[in-house]
């Protein structure tokens, strides 16, 4: 990494009020697109059914979705499990639907698609059992972040608290409303990667938090703003690799990973690049508006106030 060596000096702080402009521009459409309801439950969340079938010979999605689809099943979800004879087929709830004649329904659908269908199991998941789990993720979430503030309180101080709660906040509406918008499914393997999300962003802030903590000991003569960003350009090499490197995996797991965990891989690709973002101009910045100095991270010692409020002859 001998390119990304050298000290950069770059005045982040500079650019902090457009950042402001950019990160409230999306977390007001984020924010709308959520209220609205536009975010679209996967079946873990609001029930259905999960059917698996398997093939005796390996078999293309688009052939076995075409036929649940002429089938009268609309937005399922098929994807491999296993291996490429093996599908799993994620319907959301039907209306009026008799579910002990379901697994024969459905092997009627199937065999209007590749031949040889058999159905190894039918699974009916009640809308209850998807709203405890929601209700457990955002319970999940809040404690997360409880624990984060006090954790960075004890750690820093609270201005800085502020600054890295504040800047997952700002991550996880980002990531949510990105998924709104889009109408992407939002499963349980994108709530585990909403986490996931939190942990990575909280590991970013604090790796900059402890620069600025060093450098305030180190600069006595500079300004806070002088220190956020000298500290940002020190951390700045090591989060451009660790970003780069972590992105282009879930490239990889975005583009080739399967529908399966194409969610997964598509909520870190966001999470991470608006993490990467926050840690640079939401964290630090806000804590310099909280008017953060070094007197905050090392209060001075008795004897130091009793000096300097000595006069001078």
């Amino acid at each position: 990494m001998r390119l990304l060596s050298y000290q950069t000096n770059f005045q982040f702080t500079r650019y902090a009020r457009s950042a402001t402009v950019v990160s409230l521009v999306l977390i007001a459409l984020s924010v709308t697109s959520l209220v609205t309801g536009n975010l679209s439950f996967g079946i873990d969340f609001t029930g259905g059914v999960v059917v698996d079938a398997r093939y005796p010979q390996a078999v293309k999605l688009d052939a076995v979705r075409s036929a649940i689809e002429k089938g009268g099943y609309q937005h399922a979800s098929v994807t491999h499990f296993g291996s490429a004879q093996a599908v799993s087929i994620r319907l959301p709830p039907q209306p009026k639907q008799d579910k002990t004649k379901l697994g024969d329904q459905m092997l009627k659908t199937l065999a209007a698609g590749p031949e040889g269908a058999s159905i190894q199991r039918v699974q009916v998941v009640g809308p209850q059992v998807g709203q405890n789990l929601l209700s457990k993720g955002g319970l999940a979430f809040l404690y997360t972040v409880i624990a984060i503030l006090i954790y960075v309180i004890f750690r820093f101080h609270w201005k800085l608290a502020l600054g890295a709660v504040a800047a997952l906040i700002h991550d996880i509406v980002i990531t949510l409303g990105v998924f709104s918008v889009t109408s992407m499914e939002f499963n349980l393997t994108v709530l585990a990667a909403i986490l996931a999300v939190l942990g990575y962003s909280l590991n970013d802030t604090i790796v900059v938090f402890d620069r600025v903590r060093e450098n305030f000991r180190r600069m006595r003569k500079a300004t806070p703003v002088e220190v956020i960003n000298t500290s940002i350009n020190q951390t700045l090499a090591r989060t451009i690799v660790t970003a780069g490197t972590t992105l282009l995996t879930l490239f990889a797991l975005f583009f080739l990973g399967g529908q399966i965990i194409h969610g997964f891989a598509a909520a870190l690709l966001v999470g991470v690049g608006i993490g990467t973002y926050s840690s640079i101009f939401v964290a630090s910045v806000l804590a310099l508006w909280l008017k953060l100095t070094s007197y905050d991270l090392f209060p001075p010692k008795e004897e130091d106030a009793e000096r300097d409020a000595r006069p001078t002859e």
